[in-house]
């Protein structure tokens, strides 16, 4: 059972091992620097990740339900441990709680941080942060688009049309749907850096940000976020990107192929700018009437800030905690829609809430005319009963989580606003929490250090859509035959 896992496991530890060759090099070519972190951190990594690739080797024709699920658990729980290493190897972090939570944040692309001042690190950690975040966005809309339809999760079997066969064909599947996506996802970071130069970056600032932004990580390389820049351009510019990055990545390569995208694709798609929309407006209104903005500054920072906690990225261009206290339920509210499902926000997503919706209209009708025949529908796409269930399932599983880990902050001595706040943040990946201390304002460095293991593992849990985490925890897991 466990040789598939580790080969695969050990192929992912060494591809970001390697990767820690590039901050590497910022440091030696461009600091002038005599020691680097990210060389140990390189080797340990490289090495751990070469054993296990090679130790397990071996052709691999199908995986099963089980596998799926801990190659998934594994390879994420390893990646964040040993991406914390050069934060740890830096001395820039206090405690390996705050190594493992910026590590987190980076792979989860949720964009929370613990660092007070990210503007004193050195460019080879700035970028590395950024890289996180490049490198959990791929990662999860490969996870989303290939792994979660095999292992029925969260509704997202609508993917099989897609993606069938991917039982008895996981491997050549697997590499054929990861190629189309890894280069589409590479043309939007290229295309995201020009243009924010363009807009008047600089080229280091240009690529940190087009790595978060398209990762809809929102790891930023100043303390005051987009909002160190004060330029509508460069706004407009990240807000755009942002939205692309929430948009599934297999939408564009349908549409590029010139198939039909009339089932849940374009319906999702749809629904996600219509509610961007109506957010926007009727937070717009809000800021104008109680007088904080004239009607174009409302509309400027509203949208800015608006898109960035839909699509759970995190950034911010003003601190919008002291737009009123009505922000605080706007905000949650926003945090907890997502973005489309198979593109690299987290939360809930769009195409659930379509459901959950659809299914509500359905009861309210059957209540009256119990006779009647209504299927569930979103869009063209008629949805049985295993995506309903699965749906329900992971949306139970967000309240229930954040309601229980809720509590579990609330124990280490923190008032419910902060305790609620982090914990929804954290398991939507949308960054930044309510209030002074973890607001857009401020960060998670105060924190303690129990507190920050478990949301670090709140993240976790959230980027994993909840029941793939739960599910590996269960005895019934392990005991199966």
């Amino acid at each position: 059972m466990w040789q598939p896992v580790f080969m695969i496991n050990g192929y992912l530890i060494t591809i970001l091992g390697l990767a820690m060759a590039v901050p590497a090099v910022l440091d030696f070519w461009f600091e002038k620097m005599s020691y680097s972190p990210f060389v140990p951190a390189a080797i340990v990594t490289v090495f751990i990740g070469a054993a296990l690739f090679t130790g397990n080797k071996m052709k691999i024709k199908r995986i099963t339900l089980q596998q799926g699920f801990l190659i998934t658990v594994v390879c994420w729980v390893s990646m964040i441990v040993l991406g914390a290493l050069p934060f740890v190897f830096s001395g820039y972090t206090k405690t390996f709680a705050d190594a493992l939570f910026e590590s987190t944040s980076g792979l989860s692309t949720t964009g929370g941080t613990i660092f007070n001042d990210v503007e004193v690190l050195p460019h080879s950690l700035l970028l590395w942060r950024a890289m996180l975040n490049a490198l959990g966005g791929i990662g999860i809309v490969i996870f989303a688009v290939a792994l979660l339809p095999f292992l029925g999760i969260g509704g997202m079997q609508v993917f099989q049309r897609e993606n069938s066969d991917i039982n008895e064909k996981f491997m050549p599947k697997f590499s054929y749907i990861a190629k189309r996506i890894i280069l589409l996802y590479v043309g939007l970071n290229l295309l995201c850096i020009v243009c924010l130069k363009l807009a008047g970056m600089g080229w280091f600032d240009a690529v940190c940000h087009a790595l978060a932004t398209v990762a809809t990580g929102g790891l930023s390389t100043k303390n005051a976020s987009i909002g160190y820049f004060d330029s509508a351009l460069i706004e407009m510019v990240v807000t755009l990107f942002m939205i692309l990055g929430a948009i599934p990545m297999t939408f564009y390569i349908v549409m590029w192929q010139g198939r039909d995208v009339r089932d849940f694709g374009t319906s999702q798609v749809w629904a996600f700018l219509k509610v961007l929309a109506v957010y926007i407006v009727v937070t717009s209104i809000c800021l104008v009437c109680n007088g904080t903005y004239n009607f174009v500054e409302a509309l400027r920072f509203s949208s800015f800030n608006i898109v960035s906690i839909v699509t759970t990225t995190g950034f911010a261009s003003t601190d919008y905690m002291l737009w009123g206290q009505w922000t605080a339920a706007f905000f949650i509210v926003f945090a907890m829609t997502g973005g489309c499902t198979g593109s690299t926000s987290g939360s809930v997503k769009i195409l659930r809430w379509q459901v959950i919706i659809s299914f509500i209209k359905r009861s309210m009708v059957l209540a009256t005319d119990a006779n009647r025949v209504l299927p569930i529908k979103v869009g063209n796409l008629v949805t049985n009963s295993g995506i309903i269930s699965s749906v329900f399932v992971l949306f139970s599983g967000f309240i229930l989580s954040i309601a229980f880990f809720t509590t579990v902050i609330a124990l280490f001595g923190y008032d419910f606003e902060i305790a609620f706040s982090s914990v929804v943040a954290c398991i939507t990946n949308s960054g930044p929490g309510l209030g002074k201390v973890i607001g857009p304002a401020g960060n998670y460095s105060s924190l303690s250090d129990g507190a920050k293991y478990v949301l670090s593992f709140v993240m976790l849990l959230g980027r994993l859509e909840v029941v793939t985490v739960i599910t590996v925890l269960t005895r019934s897991f392990w005991t199966r035959n």
